[in-house]
């Protein structure tokens, strides 16, 4: 029985051996080289700074279109790559970004929003995917959308406050026997 276990032993060792050669040898020295500048450089990375952070619109009529323009200084030591931005409804519209930002250097996108309401505060989010730290980065606009005036004004159902309740047994109105 000692000489079956101590056969085993010797062969898983034997197999786990020749597993840590094939992983080492399929290891590439450029990617390992690539690895090394890449950590070297992780504190290099870029840093996003906005002229504002909120867009406040105001007092905006119902349906009317607003723009705005949000700016944006790299003020890391790396290239600033902004892929995408995006908002949360489709009634704001991001477009027009600066792609690429050397340090120092500053960018900018627009806004439009086409706020429409009932007379109510509205606030939207917009994100940048960044290759900055954090990977995203938020700005906000805001707005108080009128109502709007030719809307059709919301009636009560006529008769609702005014509903009386007949017992069929009793006939007597708004009390159950």
């Amino acid at each position: 029985m000692k000489k079956v276990i101590l056969g085993l032993c010797a062969l898983c060792m034997v197999a786990f051996t020749s597993c840590k050669d094939d992983a080492a040898a399929k290891v590439k020295s450029e990617n390992v080289a690539e690895a090394a500048k890449r950590d070297a450089t992780a504190g290099d990375l870029p840093s996003i700074q906005f002229d504002k952070v909120e867009h406040d619109f105001g007092t905006i009529e119902n349906g009317t279109p607003v723009e705005t323009v949000f700016k944006y200084t790299n003020t890391g030591k790396s290239m600033l790559v902004v892929s995408n931005i995006k908002s949360t409804c489709g009634c704001t519209v991001p477009s027009n970004w600066t792609k690429e930002v050397a340090p120092g250097e500053t960018g900018e996108f627009s806004v439009k929003f086409n706020g429409k309401g009932n007379g109510n505060q509205v606030s939207k989010t917009v994100t940048l995917t960044t290759n900055t730290e954090k990977g995203t980065e938020t700005v906000k606009i805001k707005a108080f959308v009128e109502k709007d005036p030719n809307a059709p004004a919301k009636k009560a159902k006529p008769g609702a406050a005014t509903i009386k309740q007949t017992n069929t047994k009793t006939g007597h109105e708004g009390h159950n026997h």
